[in-house]
């Protein structure tokens, strides 16, 4: 493995006979703390939203699992 830093970058370059999928889920949890970092909402908030999303999903689907 090999990290360079720029100015405005940190580039890794990894060979490419690791673990693709191991490798998806680090760069996903990368990606989620970039898109985070800036977050002002809390929370709460997020499990408030997580829930009503959960129901409404459950609404729309549960003929497909319960008959």
């Amino acid at each position: 493995m090999r990290v360079e830093r720029t100015n405005n970058e940190i580039l890794i370059r990894i060979p490419s006979g690791n673990d693709s999928e191991k490798l998806q889920e680090i760069l996903d949890l990368i990606r989620y703390a970039e898109l985070t970092s800036k977050s002002t909402v809390s929370q709460n908030e997020v499990d408030t939203f997580a829930s009503k999303v959960n129901k409404s999903w459950w609404r729309k689907n549960k003929g497909r699992f319960i008959k």
